[in-house]
């Protein structure tokens, strides 16, 4: 059986939108969606009396925040499958911990208490840095976010670096029966101003050549499992981290991937996908690529 795609709620604005394109994907997906709420109301209101008397304020408002995702979840798609829990701990180690069983988690940008000018919240931030699973951060445009423009973009920086995301970027063009546009940018080294302009132009093609190269490696092994998905191959100068946010404007999702290295704890998340996640105008998904 799959694993359920997890949501993490907190009744903010980004998390209603999270969970509305949460229960769109889980549905196409064929998956159950979890919706969790991390609450610490037990360390600072006590337990609930044994009596059986009121309840917390603060137990009553969590159960509320489920109850109320749970129930806009499932009118969304009428077909889904969706269960909620409150978890007693901090938002960080709540989402962590569920994605050792999820196919993947999926949060907002900011939560409740994020300070309004943030382009990432820290619970965003520190999930997509440390998690096993993929996080998608749900964030854009409307059009980004309604998913009007049938393309997933994927960025690619190398066949072995990269493998999981390519994956999972190929996954999701097949299932939204979408265009997958893979990008491999190859920033140009500054050279002398007085070289020659026919040796700037030879070294372009040289860079170019190796981009297109690179795409073909990363990619025709993957795209034989998947032959319905229509791939679209694109080099483009410049740095990889701006090139794919501008190309995030007319796409659905951006696929990223992140390394776990030996000796560091959890992910590090790099140029590309720290900046995708705070300027990208579609959601973003970080995928990890485990060595």
């Amino acid at each position: 059986m799959e694993h359920p795609l997890v949501v993490g709620t907190d009744g903010s604005d980004s998390a209603f939108r999270a969970l509305d394109w949460a229960a769109d994907e889980a549905a196409r997906h064929g998956l159950p969606l979890r919706v969790v709420h991390a609450s610490r109301w037990e360390r600072y209101e006590g337990a609930v009396p044994a009596d059986g008397g009121e309840r917390p304020s603060e137990q009553v408002l969590a159960e509320s925040v489920v109850a109320s995702a749970v129930e806009l979840a499932r009118r969304r798609q009428t077909d889904l499958a969706v269960s909620g829990e409150v978890l007693p701990t901090d938002a960080v180690t709540a989402l962590l911990n569920e994605g050792l069983h999820a196919t993947a988690l999926i949060v907002g940008t900011r939560g409740r208490g994020e300070i309004a000018g943030l382009l990432l919240g820290s619970v965003s931030l520190a999930v997509s840095a440390r998690a096993r699973c993929p996080v998608i951060v749900v964030r854009g445009d409307p059009a980004g976010l309604a998913g009007s423009h049938g393309r997933v973009l994927l960025g690619v920086a190398g066949p072995a670096e990269e493998s999981a995301a390519i994956r999972f970027a190929f996954r999701e063009a097949e299932r939204r029966r979408c265009t997958l546009e893979a990008v491999c940018a190859w920033p140009l080294p500054v050279r002398d101003a007085s070289e020659a302009p026919l040796l700037a132009a030879d070294a372009r093609r040289h860079h170019e050549k190796q981009a297109s190269a690179l795409l073909d490696e990363a990619l025709d092994e993957v795209s034989g499992a998947h032959p319905a998905v229509r791939v679209r191959r694109v080099t483009v100068e410049g740095p990889a981290h701006k090139v794919l946010v501008h190309r995030t404007a007319a796409a659905d999702l951006l696929v990223t991937g992140a390394q776990h290295r030996q000796g560091h704890f959890g992910l590090q998340l790099g140029r590309v996908a720290h900046t995708a996640l705070c300027h990208a105008t579609c959601p973003v998904a970080v995928v990890p690529q485990h060595a």
